[in-house]
């Protein structure tokens, strides 16, 4: 299976149903009343984070999620039935964006979570919703609120605590095969890592750790060349990089500095990150060349870096490796722990997203002389739920204008009987 981490799809909630006009009729029974029932709730569509999948390639074809809209009320007062929420999985890392208000909807980083990405619209009511002292024969009923219809983009960032980068065929796959349970593919040739792998390491009895391997790095990676800047995303969350060198590269400075610049040029700086620089592949090397080499490195890489010579493939160096990974990592997350603790100190963790509250309810435009155009998120709903081929229901509609006191705001603008009136981007009807 090819490893896909990012896709557009479109996403529809389910519509609610629509309310029903109807009136009790029994034998020997006298005006009995209105008993038409309410429409069912659309159903949602919701994502929930599965450790089970590891790709977003089943919506490569599948370019669609559509839930199930709810059933229309029925006579005798019967409620539509609501449609069932449609869960679908996706791997625990996504992060799922309206690519028209390019605004993130949820960010599943946990297995189990799920998040509404889509709501289903509510079901209308039906005329035996309506009855009141002054109006016992209501005719008026409302249809169901269409659910929500997006265009979204899910991106897929590893969730990894070890991060493995280096050029291309600095022996990284190798390194991961032989401390984890991964097995990726293995050659002796550049950009044999075509996608990101994963690998649990168990560094002792009480510290495991996952580690992600990224596919070779080449200069210009943050501006796309490359398959780098496909895969440095999945180093954002990684609180740990292990820079692996080819020990045979011609250069290992220039090896070092162009792998660093890369992390700095992404649109997230990735170069401070914790890190632990490792010379790979020494084996049937001297310890002068070997020493020679860390030499050269000391001249660019930070003094709190530790600088590490193994050879993955012959299994040296690579416990004293994950002993300082651990210290590493420990020390990232407690620094980690106590940024978050701060921040709910002030106040400032964890925003809650939401409707931002309006200025005011509803503003009226009028782009001509006989229109208008009415906008308001209570007043939008309304519309939505009036069935404008029903007078009654037309009728309704103005008795709400009129209470909230948009009808009298359409007077102050001289409005005519024939001008259109247009709430929100799509109901009309003349006044």
């Amino acid at each position: 299976m090819n490893f896909i981490d990012r896709v557009e799809i479109r996403v529809k909630a389910g519509d609610g149903g629509n309310g029903k006009v109807s009136f009790r009729h029994e034998k020997f029974i006298d005006k009995g009343g209105p008993d038409g029932g309410d429409g069912g709730r659309g159903g949602n569509v919701i994502f929930e984070a599965s450790s089970n999948e590891n790709t977003l390639a089943r919506f490569r074809f599948n370019k669609e999620v559509i839930a199930d809209s709810g059933q229309g009320g029925d006579k005798r007062r019967k409620h539509g039935r609501s449609a069932q929420d449609t869960i679908t999985l996706v791997p625990v890392g996504t992060i799922v964006t309206d690519i028209e208000t390019d605004t993130v909807i949820a960010d599943l980083t946990e297995h189990g979570q799920r998040a509404i990405i889509a709501k289903g619209g509510q079901g209308g009511f039906g005329n035996a919703h309506f009855i009141s002292s002054t109006r016992q024969t209501p005719r008026v009923a409302e249809k169901g609120e269409p659910g929500d219809d997006r265009q979204v983009n899910l991106e897929l960032k590893l969730i990894a605590d070890v991060g493995l980068v280096g050029l291309p065929n600095a022996g990284k796959s190798t390194l991961l095969s032989v401390i984890s349970n991964a097995r990726p593919e293995i050659a002796n040739y550049a950009f044999t890592t075509l996608s990101p792998n994963l690998g649990v390491v168990d560094i002792d009895r009480d510290t495991s750790v996952l580690v992600a391997d990224i596919p070779g790095l080449i200069e210009g990676a943050a501006e796309g060349k490359g398959l780098g800047d496909e895969f440095l995303r999945h180093v954002e969350r990684t609180l740990v990089l292990v820079h692996v060198i080819d020990a045979y590269n011609d250069d290992v400075v220039r090896a070092y500095t162009t792998i660093q610049d890369e992390l700095a040029a992404y649109k997230v700086d990735l170069s401070d990150r914790p890190q632990v620089v490792v010379i790979n592949k020494i084996e049937g090397l001297d310890d002068e060349i070997i020493a020679d080499l860390i030499q050269q490195l000391r001249k660019v890489v930070p003094p709190t870096v530790a600088v590490h010579a193994i050879s993955a493939q012959a299994h040296l160096g690579t416990k004293e490796l994950l002993y300082t990974v651990k210290d590493m990592l420990l020390a990232a997350r407690k620094a980690r722990d106590e940024a978050e603790a701060e921040l709910v100190a002030e106040g400032k963790a964890l925003p809650v997203l939401g409707l931002s509250p309006e200025a005011k309810p509803w503003t009226v435009e009028q782009p001509s002389k006989h229109r208008f155009v009415i906008r308001g998120r209570k007043i939008e709903r309304f519309a939505v739920r009036t069935d404008f081929d029903n007078p009654h229901s037309v009728a309704r509609l103005r008795d709400i204008m009129r209470k909230m006191g948009i009808a009298h705001e359409l007077v102050r603008r001289d409005v005519e009987p024939g001008d259109t009136i247009q709430i929100g981007d799509n109901q009309t009807f003349e006044y």
